[in-house]
């Protein structure tokens, strides 16, 4: 099997792999579903409404993290996913039902997306450090690659279908349609050997919130992605909206056109998925790179002068975004002990999608006031200030050399000076046992 999908060769994978792309697709569904209904029936196509939406689906996931990290260790995650996903089926139904029935009002989308945003903090930890679980670290990378080509491949058909969808029958369907692809992730979590699976060992006793954020803080290097993926997250990740504001206000397009957005994005963004499952390992200098690339495509996008120029510009966009993300979260999921691994996922989840809820009424309101281009430029730039200031510690204060290969390839290796060595060291992670 092609070194991209050798993960596929796992059973209890394949089985996961499958039910997650049906979900990710009807999930891609569903947020267009949304956005479209909170921006042209329940509202005058109001960024703030949007941003507000947003800023409480991700809320959530920023206060719940350590509770939810320690919940993600104490129990067994097949059975917390199994929770959570019959929640989230729950609750999108009831979303689905007020919109096929013309009863929807905007608080309703509010509290809806709320909920929502309360179990997917307690879910998300939970499917994160499942993973390792399902394939052991030696697939990990590749797994980890593999979930993020799924994610985007619902990305890619998801937004059309349901720009599609809204066309012909409106938005019930469609937010319908994402409340049906939740039972394919649970049809997959009921399939799966338990014999086969390969769980991590289990958090007991007390102190394991305050045991998992030390363990972070001790970890210079785990700290040193977090603010990248903050910062990516909080101002550059805002797709919903941004996509959102640029097709209706800036190009003055429909459903269908906003739609093929989302989808046009996720071809670069599936690209970028695929060639890191290719990579044998993560490397700090991917990432790196990927968010340099990242500040440029966005600004270009910004600016774009025409619908197709900026549609075009969305593939590389997708592309270096999903780069610096897959990279950062292969890098803390093989860098951490198993025991630790939900806990320190969810603070990982909320650093990268809780910044979500600080972010998302400023690019709002920074729609309504400065324009829709601005919504991607503050983020262009927000992401390249900070990328700097990283890279110049890096090369600096902390002494990195770059080296090349013999395939011309860059290699970053930390060499602390001894003036430096009173701050905090950087812990080296302690392999995996083998099984």
């Amino acid at each position: 099997m092609s070194p991209t999908f050798h993960s596929l060769s796992i059973r209890n994978y394949r089985i996961w792999f499958l039910g997650g792309l049906v979900s990710n697709i009807g999930t891609w569904a569903g947020r267009v579903g949304q956005d479209w209904l909170v921006l042209t029936e329940l509202t005058d196509h109001s960024s703030t409404a949007l941003g507000t939406v947003t800023g409480l689906q991700f809320l959530p996931i920023l206060l719940l993290a350590p509770w939810a990290g320690a919940i993600a260790d104490r129990y067994d995650k097949r059975r917390t996913l199994v929770a959570t996903q019959t929640g989230l089926l729950l609750t999108t139904l009831a979303l689905g039902i007020l919109a096929v029935t013309g009863t929807a009002q905007l608080w309703h989308v509010y509290l809806i997306a709320a909920l929502q945003g309360v179990i997917t903090a307690i879910d998300n930890p939970a499917r994160q450090a499942f993973v390792p679980e399902i394939v052991g670290r030696e697939h990990l990378s590749n797994a980890v690659g593999l979930n993020s080509a799924s994610f985007n491949s619902g990305r890619l058909i998801g937004p059309g279908l349901a720009g599609l969808v809204i066309a012909a029958w409106g938005t019930g369907p469609a937010l319908l349609m994402n409340s049906a692809s939740f039972l394919f992730v649970l049809a997959a979590l009921v399939a799966m050997r338990e014999a086969d699976l390969r769980p991590a060992p289990r958090l007991t006793g007390r102190g394991g919130i305050r045991e998992g954020l030390a363990y972070v803080n001790r970890r210079k290097d785990l700290r040193l992605i977090m603010l990248l993926i903050f910062v990516l997250g909080t101002f550059g990740m805002n797709f919903q909206i941004t996509t959102a504001l640029m097709a209706t206000q800036t190009f003055h397009k429909g459903a269908g056109e906003y739609g093929l957005l989302g989808s046009i994005m996720a071809i670069g963004s599936l690209a970028a998925a695929l060639r890191t499952a290719g990579r044998k390992e993560p490397r700090l200098w991917i990432m790196l790179v990927a968010l340099g690339g990242f500040v440029g495509a966005s600004a270009a996008a910004a600016l774009a002068p025409t619908y197709l120029t900026f549609a075009v510009l969305l593939v590389p966009v997708g592309f270096t975004a999903l780069t610096a993300m897959t990279v950062a979260n292969t890098l803390v999921q093989t860098r951490v002990d198993p025991i630790m691994r939900g806990r320190v996922m969810a603070l990982y989840m909320a650093i990268f999608m809780g910044g979500t809820p600080i972010g998302a009424p400023i690019i709002g309101w920074i729609g309504e006031h400065a324009g829709p281009r601005w919504t991607i430029l503050v983020g262009s730039i927000g992401v390249g200030l900070v990328l700097a200031v990283v890279s110049r510690l890096l090369l600096k204060e902390e002494n990195v050399r770059v080296s090349w290969d013999t395939e011309r390839r860059p290699h970053f290796d930390v060499h602390t000076s001894p003036r430096h060595r009173r701050g905090p060291q950087v812990e080296e992670p302690t392999p995996e046992p083998a099984r």
